[in-house]
């Protein structure tokens, strides 16, 4: 068994321990520090907070008495810590403890950090600042007051003074509009670090942020954690719960780690994205829980302007040993992705309860940018997901989604707005209990979808399943115990791939040049 050093800091280091498990290792283990007894662990992404900084550490993974692996690290220097209660904050869940904790923070110098000790704090929005960690020990909550008179709201794009240039401070759901700022907020920061055991709490609730979603205008809700522009962030081992919006929102921003942090919000709450990386390069989600109101994690590229006028795609993206529970798609693409996703990899994830697996949203009019290429997911344990694959590129979103224009199964002229899907496989993934289908794929009529590979895949239903729909579009109604579903691909790849208790046809194609190997019934 191999351990390995994801992440080290400080205060704190991150361990990945591969025993062949994907969230969970396959049974808990103990931990020996430098000699010491540690606890246990049962998460292949463990954090593990606590550490002394500028200190040679030694962790034992064990067995009972039998040492199976160990891995040696050093912690980074810390040079001061400033605590948020000598500055003043009460922590009793009564008092505003805003300006205490932000002073804290401007205050704070590079290579330290600013302590939030256990207790309650009552809050509007803070801002990071960079080369400073804000460290949450355990028992600590940053709660969130939910009036909005407490909450500052940023223009969506303020013009530069010879109108030359733009810059754009807000966006809300792909476009450059007013919100208010976020819980917590960092604007051109870089090396910033959020982590510990506490929680942020962002309050939300049906009697303030989540009522009548559909009737608020500008400014829009704020999310729990919005990092526009920055560099270099981690997030390590904290808790995230009860978010306003989207929860944990990161924008234009370059190497982002988020590793061993559970993302909590009611199952019935609205836009409670858990991670949605939006134009973002180089980002790892690496043993997170996620719980959620909507997508587990949405992959997005801005909308129609901000997708064409700056065309930064999300790059460079992996996402492993996390736990999906509860949401509508474990991971998403789209729809807002005008500017393209490319180079993302899924694997050794548990999908549970999900209404999808993969999820893609896409639709004519998103633009020649927006080009999704090069997608694998491998290594993947569903259960009770209703469509483990579901591609759509005729979602019908945005005013206009329902016009016959966008939702025609006739081909269209490519164009300047015509989208496109390159290269996707799945490989390796197990789905139990699947009650609507296995798939359902579905490219443009004019611009097919390159391929499709499925390769060591197996699908069980569940034979009391009462169905659903696969994917919003028109012309699809409600399907129980489907198989896979494709339309409009130019290659279709089956090998290793096996059926049981479907209805109907195993696969059902349309419009696919190209079919390698079949589906095996079992």
């Amino acid at each position: 068994m191999e351990t390995s050093l994801e992440r080290v800091s400080a205060r704190s280091a991150v361990i990945n321990i591969c025993d062949g498990g994907k969230y969970n290792t396959l049974s808990p283990y103990g931990m020996v520090l430098n000699g010491k007894a540690a606890g246990e662990t049962d998460r292949c992404v463990t954090y593990l907070p606590g550490l002394s900084p500028d200190t040679a550490y030694v962790l034992d993974i064990m067995n009972g008495e039998e040492k199976l692996s160990s891995v040696s690290f050093h912690t980074k220097r810390e040079f001061v810590t400033l605590d948020v209660r000598d500055f003043g904050a009460k922590g009793d869940g009564e008092h505003d403890d805003t300006s205490f904790i932000q002073a804290a923070i401007m205050a704070c110098p590079a290579e330290s950090r600013v302590l939030v000790p256990a207790g309650t704090y009552m809050t509007g929005p803070l801002f990071m600042k960079s080369k400073v960690t804000l460290y949450l020990d355990k028992g600590a909550v940053i709660k969130a007051y939910t009036d909005p008179s407490h909450f500052p709201y940023f223009q969506g794009m303020v013009q530069s003074y010879d109108e030359k240039e733009e810059y754009n401070l807000a966006t809300w759901e792909g476009n450059p509009l007013s919100t208010y700022a976020s819980v917590i907020t960092g604007i051109d920061c870089s090396d910033i670090a959020i982590e510990g055991e506490g929680v942020i709490d962002g309050s939300a609730g049906k009697d303030n942020w989540w009522k009548d979603v559909k009737k608020h205008t500008a400014p829009y809700r704020p999310r729990l954690v919005f990092l526009n522009r920055c560099k270099n962030v981690t997030l390590a081992g904290i808790t995230l719960t009860n978010s306003p919006s989207w929860t944990l929102h990161p924008y234009f921003t370059d190497n982002i780690a988020v590793y061993g942090l559970t993302l909590k919000n009611p199952f019935d709450s609205p836009n409670t994205d858990g991670i949605d990386p939006e134009s973002c390069k180089g980002v790892t989600i690496a043993g997170v829980r996620f719980s959620l109101g909507d997508d587990c994690i949405a992959v997005k590229s801005g909308k129609l302007y901000m997708g064409r006028k700056y065309a930064v795609p999300c790059s460079g993206l992996t996402v492993r040993n996390c736990l999906m529970e509860d949401g509508h798609g474990a991971v998403t693409v789209g729809s807002e992705m005008a500017g393209g996703v490319k180079d993302m990899t899924v694997k050794d994830c548990v999908f549970n309860r999900t209404d999808r697996g993969l999820r893609v949203k896409t639709r004519r009019g998103r633009g020649k940018n927006a080009v999704i290429d090069n997608v694998v997911f491998s290594d993947i344990d569903m259960e009770s997901v209703l469509t483990p694959f579901v591609v759509n590129s005729y979602y019908f979103c945005d005013p206009d989604g329902h016009a016959e224009a966008v939702q025609t199964r006739e081909p269209a002229p490519v164009g300047d707005g015509t989208p496109s899907i390159g290269d996707l496989a799945f490989r390796n993934i197990t789905a139990k209990n699947t009650a609507t289908a296995a798939a359902y794929i579905e490219g443009l009529t004019e611009k097919k979808i390159k391929s499709v590979t499925f390769e060591n895949v197996s699908i069980e239903y569940d034979p009391g399943s009462e169905g659903s729909v696969p994917a919003m579009t028109e012309g699809v109604g409600k399907c129980i115990r489907k198989g896979f579903m494709i339309r409009n691909v130019e290659k279709l790849v089956l090998s290793g791939v096996k059926a049981g208790g479907y209805d109907g046809e195993v696969l059902d194609t349309e419009r696919v040049d190209s079919v390698e190997g079949t589906v095996e019934t079992i």
